[in-house]
This record gives C-alpha cells, structure tokens and sequence, in this order.
C-alpha cells in the first residue's frame, strides 16, 4: 500500500502543478468562455479526487465496499478520458500540458497497479471501514483532499459564470 500511496501523491504533486501552471497561469480557463463543459469536468474529477484522497488517507474500504471504492475510481478514469475530448474541442493544449497529462496517466495507471490488488484483498469479508493511519502520508493526503475539494468548488462555480458571461447576448 505504501507504494500505491506514494504514486497517489505524485499524482496530487502533479495535479496541483498542472492546475495552477497550465489552467490557472497559462490557459486561464475559468476567463475563456468555451471553458464552461471543462471547468465542470474538472470539478468532478475534483470532487473524485478528495474522496480518493481523503478516504485511503484514513480507511480500508472493505468488503463490498472496496467495489464502492473501485466504482469511483472508474469514475475518474471516465471523466479523465472526456475531459482529453473536451479539450481538443474547445481549445489548443500547449504542448507541455498534453506531455503533463500523459505523466499524469502513466503515473495513474501505476496507483492502480499496486492499488487494485488491494482492493481485491479488502473486498473479501465483511463491508466496513477499516481505520488507518499513516502518519505524516494521512495528513498529507488529507491537505490534499482538501485541496482539490477548495479547487473542484473553484472550478464548478467558475463553470457557471463561464457559461453566463458566454450565453450573454452582445452589446
């Protein structure tokens, strides 16, 4: 587990590179009016995130609820894939944020190799959850919940005033 929680938090690291570098700083999705569909792709990949985050930060989902588990974890790979669409609709990707989201797979990919053997281990016996604790990695996964829970909020009310400032009729 100790790797999987490693290759987690790459992933947060990355994340929060990618975040703010590329959609705050280079792109800055939340002022482009076509950015309204991305912006709440990306706050439910948020929002998946600091369950992700969060939870492995202080339980075991057990039993059937390692499925409940592994369903969210699909969920983002689902939203991760329609968000790659979406941008190549609404607009260019520098080439350093597409080379950014290709780490960000690999490493992904990796999280779920040394994670979902896990999940089949927790999946047998009885649905609970278990309590962890990893020391400093719980508390810094759970800043980074918190974080990309702040930033999911961010995006979801900035996809709104996107789409208001797009859908306003010309002066």
């Amino acid at each position: 587990m100790e790797t999987a929680l490693t290759l987690l938090i790459v992933q947060g690291i990355l994340g929060t590179f990618d975040t703010l570098w590329y959609h705050e700083w280079r792109q800055r999705l939340p002022a482009r009016a076509t950015a309204a569909r991305e912006l709440r792709l990306h706050a439910a990949r948020d929002f998946a995130y600091a369950i992700i985050f969060g939870s492995l930060a202080w339980v075991e989902w057990r039993g059937v609820l390692a499925w409940v588990f592994a369903a969210v974890l699909v969920f983002e790979i689902f939203i991760t894939l329609w968000d790659f669409i979406e941008e190549d609709i609404s607009r260019p990707l520098p080439a350093g944020e597409r080379v950014m989201h290709t780490v960000m797979a690999i490493v992904y990919g990796a999280f779920l190799a040394y994670l979902v053997p896990v999940l089949v281990r927790w999946a047998s016996g009885p649905a609970h959850f278990a309590p962890v604790d990893y020391g400093l990695v719980s508390w810094l996964m759970t800043f980074m919940a918190v974080g990309v829970f702040l930033s999911g909020v961010r995006d979801l009310l900035a996809s709104f005033a996107t789409r208001t400032v797009a859908e306003a009729p010309a002066a």
